[in-house]
């Protein structure tokens, strides 16, 4: 997977777009079963026709550019996205950036210069309902007489279902914030998700509290205003040895000058080595409790405690 940064590089890429290509559109939060179901659709029609795959996704995304404050908790932040883009067999990536200009193109323009002049599509896979342009007066049927115009055809991309219910992002969000987080269900996002919830973050230095009361903790900045769920989890980490290693995490939330951050402290069982800086990912395994407030160290400690005993029974250590 290639990865093609904003509309302006593409004239990079116009050799290996001679052909033309296939694409879908959309912002892919998560990449769960219902997004595999496209893109293995891409795929198998760029391998008919000879041709490579592209997905357009935006950054922002278009709902945190008009309306920051509505825009729901991202599943995925764009790192973590284009690595499950990675895992796939899509040929590109084309991450645009969503800003005013972008935005007021107009349906029309938004063919023209970005399907046709930019990417030569031949076939666009999309679903029913998706509306563009400036205002959002393209639709499907608008795609459609374009295609015929132009020599490109559109795909209608049918839900994907569980369940007699489409599997969607906000469905996996509220699997993860069930009953206002107090009891987030990881099997039910597992089995939208096609995999176990997972996040990236890179190791920061954090007050240090935990050595003090002797249960050292990796500070994780996880570069998303928002965590789609909170809590006490045990986890398996990776990207710190040759195979993911257990460990109990807190994800909480931090009071800043504008509001809050997310607050990941992680405690790995048996691991001294520092990892400052070091990008890592955490698997949520099993969730143990709802983050809770206390009165003293000595209350703090004694709960860590108890966390990280039933996070070694679930593991078996």
């Amino acid at each position: 997977m290639q990865l093609i940064r904003g509309l302006h590089n593409l004239d990079r890429f116009k050799a290996d777009l001679a052909a033309g290509c296939v694409l879908t559109i959309g912002n892919f939060d998560g990449v769960h079963l219902g997004h595999q179901q496209v893109l293995n659709k891409v795929h198998q029609q760029a391998e008919k026709l000879g041709i490579p795959s592209v997905v357009m996704i935006f950054e922002p995304l278009p709902i945190e550019f008009f309306t920051p404050k509505k825009a729901p908790v991202r599943l995925m932040n764009l790192r973590e996205k284009l690595q499950a883009f990675a895992e796939t067999e899509v040929d590109y990536v084309l991450c645009v950036r969503f800003n005013q200009k972008f935005a007021g193109l107009t349906a029309e323009e938004f063919i023209q210069q970005v399907l046709l002049d930019g990417l030569n599509v031949k076939d666009l896979v999309i679903g029913d309902d998706f509306c563009f342009g400036k205002g959002r007066t393209g639709n499907f049927e608008l795609l459609q007489k374009a295609g015929d115009k132009h020599g490109f055809t559109v795909d209608d991309m049918r839900t994907y279902e569980m369940d007699a219910e489409r599997v969607s992002s906000t469905r996996i969000r509220a699997a993860l914030a069930r009953e206002e987080m107090q009891n987030p269900d990881l099997d039910e996002a597992k089995r939208l998700l096609g995999k176990d919830f997972r996040f990236d973050g890179r190791v920061i230095h954090g007050q240090k509290l935990g050595r003090t009361i002797g249960f050292r903790t990796l500070n994780l900045n996880p570069k998303r205003i928002q965590m789609p769920v909170q809590g006490v989890f045990a986890v398996e980490v990776d990207g710190i040895a040759d195979r993911p290693w257990p460990g109990v995490a807190n994800l909480g939330l931090r009071p800043t000058v504008d509001g809050v951050r997310p607050s990941i402290e992680v405690h790995l069982f048996n691991w001294d080595k520092d990892l400052y800086g070091k990008h890592v990912g955490v698997t949520l395994e099993k969730f143990i409790r709802p983050e809770m407030k206390f009165n003293g160290i000595d209350a703090l400690k004694k709960q860590i405690a108890e966390d990280a005993q039933k996070a070694k029974d679930f593991f078996n250590i």
